[in-house]
């Protein structure tokens, strides 16, 4: 039997699991300045997933870095969805982001 299928698929399945209230968090105590950390972990990881000779650690360090760079865009999804109501702001910053989010636009 081949389980390489299976462990990549649990491990996937995980990485998105676990990558969805990173990015939830991580906006609400840090603002979507964290996206800099994202793009900085998902470049690395992906760069390293290329030189990592073990075929399914190379795919799990590969979508781990591209869950990252995924997490970018859904920083600035998050945003929308404090400004909706439709996920808490942090009271600490909330309107300083609102406010200079208002003036990008």
């Amino acid at each position: 039997m081949y389980f390489s299928g299976l462990i990549i698929g649990v491990a996937v399945f995980l990485i998105i699991g676990i990558m969805h209230p990173v990015v939830i968090k991580g906006y609400y105590y840090l603002g979507i300045k964290v996206w800099w950390a994202f793009l900085a972990i998902g470049i690395i990881c992906v760069v390293a997933s290329l030189f990592i000779p073990h075929q399914i650690t190379s795919i799990i360090i590969a979508v781990v870095g591209m869950s990252f760079l995924w997490g970018i865009h859904e920083l600035f999804e998050q945003r929308e969805r404090v400004r909706k109501g439709w996920h808490k702001a942090n009271p600490k910053f909330a309107d300083t982001a609102h406010q200079q989010y208002d003036e990008e636009k």
